[in-house]
């Protein structure tokens, strides 16, 4: 499932969730949020990189199947 960001339109005062840009794990199939879960201030989801990428070792291991024998950070 993928991890949702979202902000407050205008923050509720004391609301933690809400004060600052926040995480949410939704089904893509799940409509946005409109209102925070917390304290019901209106709020919108932001546009967020995507993480795409694989760690350095699996990097190394397909490196090395595809015949590198020697990585050196240039």
């Amino acid at each position: 499932m993928p991890i949702y960001e979202y902000q407050a339109m205008e923050p509720a005062k004391g609301c933690e969730q809400c004060g600052r840009p926040f995480e949410q794990l939704q089904r893509m199939s799940d409509p946005p949020l409109t209102v925070c879960p917390r304290c019901g201030a209106r709020v919108m989801r932001l546009i967020s990189i995507p993480n795409v990428g694989g760690s350095r070792a699996s990097f190394d291991d397909r490196a090395k199947k595809a015949g590198f024998h020697k990585l050196n950070r240039e």
